[in-house]
């Protein structure tokens, strides 16, 4: 019997030849990214997970031309070094429809700190946790509806900018950001370890 999940899984890459054709309506793109993050779990179920959906000029606000990514990227670039490379990466993310902001919650962290001291020293592990399953969840639903995404790390390098910039709290640590659109060309291959390698199995 198929497993659908698994077959989701395996259909989710990283694409990063977009461009602004998705099928998907804005509304479905939402809807399917609020249930994506409502539906991760978390460690005591601590939804730590926060993220923020930029369309259009507001996505363009961090890719495009003078963006707050080149604008922190060119402070600490060396002067003299070539930026066409990564003016060019930076293009295709802005080329899609629009970039999911992935944050953690730290006063969420910080109180489950508090109340369990036991546990202290794991609530940031944990929140690491819980933004890699939301990342995950929502970039294989994305995949399901036609709507390609590749995961992006630009912080802590843009951070402080995208903050000030979307009025965002305080306490909201940017992990991973998330350019999306139509999948203009599809992934490349994809090669993988001998998985009796990667599982092992005992009894």
């Amino acid at each position: 019997m198929a497993n659908t999940f698994i077959n989701a899984i395996e259909n989710r890459r990283s694409i990063y030849a977009l461009d602004k054709n998705v099928k998907a309506s804005k509304k479905e793109i939402i809807k399917t990214i609020q249930d994506a993050v409502k539906y991760s779990p978390s460690a005591f179920n601590s939804q730590t997970a926060h993220a923020v959906v930029l369309f259009g000029a507001e996505s363009e606000k961090i890719w495009g031309e003078g963006g707050i990514a080149e604008k922190e990227l060119r402070k600490v670039i060396p002067e003299g070094q070539p930026f066409d490379s990564t003016a060019q990466k930076l293009a295709s993310f802005n080329a899609g429809v629009g970039t999911i902001l992935f944050f953690e919650d730290q006063d969420v962290v910080k109180s489950l700190q508090e109340q369990f001291a036991l546990y202290a020293d794991n609530f940031p592990v944990w929140s690491e946790h819980s933004t890699g399953i939301t990342q995950f969840a929502v970039w294989t639903a994305l995949s399901e509806i036609g709507v390609g995404a590749s995961l992006q790390h630009y912080n802590p390098l843009i951070d402080e900018a995208v903050q000030s910039e979307f009025n965002l709290p305080k306490n909201w640590k940017l992990r991973a950001q998330m350019p999306f659109g139509n999948s203009a060309a599809p992934a490349g291959e994809k090669e993988f370890a001998p998985i009796d390698e990667r599982v092992k199995v005992f009894g």
